[in-house]
């Protein structure tokens, strides 16, 4: 395995030199540069650690020139130490490692990158997250629709935390996905608010459901049936595989262009510091949803944005809003609108039903995924016609049986983004995905097995 040294000046030669040695032999590596990451103290100018020395204007950059002069690297090894590099330093250059698809071992740490499996035998795009709740499988079944809007004929692997056992297709294109159909699935024993029946039911597109559990610090899941999905939707009759990923893991397939989705009102430190610089690395976009206030103001969406660049510089960041979209005709009908948007944006997102859907709501709660809470909520509305709900949570198995109790219809709800530029750029990295495909360079994210 070939691998590159980290050091810096606060150790005496000699002492790094024994050390290259002791992990030579202990590790089964040979060493091929080593990369000075600053310090002064200890160092003399003549010193000679017996391997090309890489140095930049900093530890990052450092790195960052090595894996491209040396892109064969197997594993970094780190023998720095603070006060060179700190914390936040380290996650930056593991992120850097990693997405150049290396291992990064330090003394008490050994970092691999996500098995990426090059098993999709069509062009390939995925959508990934940066934490739960961000609107990912919203994206995921924008994109689908956008796709097969453009004859692109889309099929989606779905990876979630309740997927089933065995991987599952739904034809959405043929199948009415309503709420009896939902019902259905929840009677046989399916999580049938699980994002593959949403992506079925309000996309209706061809959709392989797949299960995962677990998530490293990189995303890779600890087990999944991702592989099994992506087998499946080679067989399929579709044109292009998108694949959507679970909160903050990452399907473990190699794909021709990656969406990432982060959400305004996190901690800037989740999109752009600790392994959410990795993320950001193997993307070709991000995109910043709930990007208005109250969830987040001008200033720290410009901040999140400059911090990306700062990792960076040249992947596109597009600031979005959801607006919901009900998959049906509520026009005229006195509505409770039911979702997992927090208190502080529900009335935004009621009043945009009402000016560009025709209804009235009555009532509104974000408890969808609490149910205790949300059955409170249900409890105390009143002079409600319909329901109509996102499908997450507690949507069929609270919601929609609510609604089949009382008689009462249940419109199922998307949540559209808004942004500008959006469907051009989605639409170019398709294009790059099918013009790429098959090409050496075609499939950009490497995997640790090839």
């Amino acid at each position: 395995m070939r691998a590159l040294f980290l050091i810096d000046g606060e150790h005496y030669p000699p002492v790094v030199l024994d050390a290259m040695r002791s992990v030579e032999e202990t590790f089964g590596v040979r060493g091929v540069a080593a990369v000075f990451l600053g310090g002064t103290e200890k160092i003399k100018a003549d010193a000679d650690y017996g391997l090309p020395l890489v140095k930049a204007k900093d530890p990052v950059s450092a790195v960052s020139k090595a894996l491209v002069e040396y892109p064969d690297t197997d594993q970094v090894v780190d023998l720095s130490d603070e006060p060179v590099i700190g914390y936040r330093e380290r996650m930056r250059i593991a992120s850097v490692v990693l997405a150049a698809g290396a291992s990064y071992r330090g003394s008490d740490f050994d970092l691999r990158p996500p098995n990426l499996r090059p098993v999709s035998t069509k062009p390939s795009l995925a959508v990934i997250g940066t934490g739960k709740r961000v609107g990912k499988t919203a994206i995921s079944g924008y994109l689908a629709r956008l796709l097969a809007r453009e004859g692109f004929d889309p099929g989606v692997v779905s990876m979630g935390r309740g997927g089933p056992p065995r991987p599952e297709v739904i034809e959405g294109h043929k199948l009415e996905v309503g709420s009896e159909y939902l019902l259905e699935a929840l009677e046989r024993g399916a999580h049938a608010a699980s994002d593959y029946y949403e992506t079925a039911a309000l996309s209706r597109v061809t959709t392989v459901g797949c299960r995962r559990c677990g998530g490293g610090l990189a995303g890779e899941p600890f087990v999944s049936n991702v592989l099994e999905g992506a087998q499946i939707a080679n067989t399929l009759d579709t044109g292009i595989t998108v694949f959507d990923g679970s909160g903050a893991a990452v399907p473990p397939v190699a794909v021709d262009r990656r969406v990432l989705v982060a959400g305004a009102h996190q901690d800037p430190e989740y999109i752009a510091g600790f392994l959410g610089a990795y993320r950001l690395l193997i993307s070709d976009l991000l995109l910043l949803t709930m990007s208005e206030e109250p969830m987040a103001d001008t200033a720290k969406v410009e901040g999140i944005v400059e911090a990306v660049h700062e990792v960076k510089p040249e992947l596109p960041v597009i600031p979005t809003v959801f607006r919901p979209r009900p998959v049906g005709d509520v026009e005229g009908l006195r509505v409770a609108y039911v979702s997992t948007a927090p208190p502080a944006v529900l009335r935004n997102l009621a009043d945009h039903l009402q000016a560009h859907h025709g209804c009235e709501v009555v009532a509104a709660s974000g408890n969808l995924s609490d149910r205790r809470w949300l059955a409170e909520d249900l409890d105390a509305m009143s002079g409600v016609e319909a329901y109509l709900t996102e499908i997450k949570a507690a949507a069929v198995d609270v919601v929609t049986r609510r609604g089949a109790s009382e008689g009462k219809p249940v419109f199922y709800c998307d949540n559209e983004p808004l942004g500008e530029g959006i469907d051009d750029t989605l639409l170019r990295l398709a294009r790059e995905a099918v013009a790429g495909f098959g090409t050496p360079d075609g499939s950009r994210a490497r995997s640790s097995d090839v």
